[in-house]
């Protein structure tokens, strides 16, 4: 196996997920659908209900959609890796990845270059979604749509390689509604997307702490002041560690030596 053939391998996992992308009207309408709901309609029944003081990297007092946007951005990420993982799991069962999986290229390289195509799409989205709620006075700095890239590419990395995770544990294609309500919604609710923690400090220490635990947390943070041309060193150190792990647990999962596919009898072989 030369690099050219890795290359040519990944070029071809990345096409495939844009072609999927851009054939599959509902995913790309639900991708924008979902968090334009909470902009236009969650936003502004809570406008002048939930007050934000000013907080880093905000420098004066903001309206509740421009704080709200960091952690949309960060759903949008989540519900693409936890999409792409759907079609992993099939994929894996009757797709191209069942022959890619039994090829001679590495298990690690197979899913880095699945999550790499996933990242491609959701950065994509989010940058749509910033254009749109530019309507809503969401206009960060100019320098914060360049700034932000990084962050939205390590962020979509963790939420990829989590739904890679999920996609390992997963059986059949009807157990994963259940599995991604389990897992998307307590990760949405439990963070700082939707309020500041130092609210959620003052009602339930417990769940302040358990948001701090949250890595979807330092995702929404570490976009946040990315957007404002700002680092969040604690943020990104947990986003990269949390990225990391969830990259182990999933290569670990597809071996079918030693991981999930092993107690199904091999997965795609």
């Amino acid at each position: 196996m030369t690099p050219i053939h890795y290359a040519r391998c990944l070029g071809g996992i990345v096409k495939r997920e844009a072609l999927r992308w851009t054939q599959q009207r509902g995913r790309f309408f639900s991708a924008l659908v979902r968090p334009l709901v909470w902009l236009a309609i969650f936003a502004a029944g809570f406008h002048f209900v939930l007050g934000v003081s000013i907080i880093p990297p905000y420098e004066t007092y903001i309206p509740y959609e421009v704080y709200i946007a960091p952690g949309l951005l960060a759903m949008i990420q989540l519900f693409n890796g936890m999409q792409s993982s759907l079609s992993m799991v099939y994929d894996r069962e009757m797709g191209s990845m069942k022959t890619l999986l039994v090829s001679p290229f590495p298990r690690w390289f197979l899913l880095t270059a699945k999550l790499l195509a996933s990242v491609v799409v959701s950065v994509v989205q989010a940058y749509i979604f910033l254009a749109i709620a530019w309507f809503w006075e969401i206009d960060p700095p100019p320098l914060g749509y360049l700034s932000v890239l990084p962050a939205l590419i390590l962020s979509g990395l963790m939420l990829g390689a989590l739904g890679l995770v999920l996609s390992s544990f997963i059986r059949q294609l009807e157990n994963f509604a259940g599995v991604m309500n389990f897992v998307i919604f307590p990760m949405f609710f439990a963070s700082s997307a939707l309020y500041p923690l130092w609210r959620v400090k003052e009602s339930s220490l417990t769940l302040y702490w358990i948001c701090q635990a949250n890595p979807f947390t330092h995702a929404t943070e570490l976009i946040r002041f990315a957007l404002y041309g700002q680092m969040a060193p604690l943020s990104a150190g947990v986003v990269a560690g949390a990225t990391l792990l969830f990259m182990i647990l999933a290569v670990w999962g597809y071996d079918p030596g030693r991981g999930l596919l092993a107690r199904r009898g091999g997965g795609g072989e």
